[in-house]
């Protein structure tokens, strides 16, 4: 394959262009490896830092979520006694007259 001197001119700073492509490509590549561990290191600090809740903890707020339910179906119970109950005198008669 013989290349003459016009595809010389245009191959040639093609091939550095390649090069400077790959080149920023390997080092994008190492830029992100780096960002990752970097973030991966935050999160493991944060995670010492902070305190988690225990299973302990969990339960409490489970008995306070049924005590809640409780009471609101309570609620529900007493506003559905109140509308069946009837009125002494209430709809019991209509005056047509008038």
């Amino acid at each position: 394959m013989s290349l003459k001197g016009v595809e010389l001119q245009i191959a040639i700073p093609k091939t550095f262009d390649a090069g400077k492509v790959a080149e920023q490509l390997h080092q994008q590549s190492s830029v992100n490896q780096s960002n990752a561990q970097a973030a991966s290191d935050r999160q493991l600090e944060k995670n010492r830092e902070t305190v988690t809740k225990s299973n302990n903890a969990t339960s409490l707020d489970d008995h306070e979520h049924e005590n809640a339910e409780h009471d609101r179906k309570k609620r529900e119970k007493k506003e559905q006694e109140m509308k069946e109950t009837k009125h002494p005198f209430k709809g019991n008669f209509v005056d047509f007259s008038g």
